[in-house]
């Protein structure tokens, strides 16, 4: 829990929560919602969980902009994290490549 606190009190550190949530909410969308709309007729998941990736992928564009900003990235290195948020499993790559302090 504290780890958690500490994560939350630096931009870099909600980057890593929002990113690693994005990441979850997307193979969720593209995993169960969309299979459940297309095969089996139930579009009620990927509004819900659409809607939660789309706000958690605003969170994350903001938070890479801000991350770049403030730790002054290169350009590169800002279009990787934001390219790493479309697609599967790009958010967790950038994590552990990008994202370390």
């Amino acid at each position: 829990m504290l780890r958690m606190f500490r994560l939350l009190s630096s931009t870099l550190g909600r980057l890593r929560v929002v990113g690693f949530a994005e990441g979850v909410s997307f193979l969720v969308l593209l995993g169960i919602a969309m299979p459940l709309k297309y095969l089996l007729g139930q579009p009620e998941a990927v509004r819900m969980v659409g809607m939660a990736h789309g706000l958690l992928f605003v969170l994350y564009v903001l938070l890479v902009i801000m991350a770049a900003i403030e730790h002054s990235w290169s350009f590169k290195k800002a279009v990787l994290a934001f390219v790493a948020s479309l697609v599967p499993f790009g958010t967790f790559w950038a994590d552990k490549k990008l994202f370390q302090e």
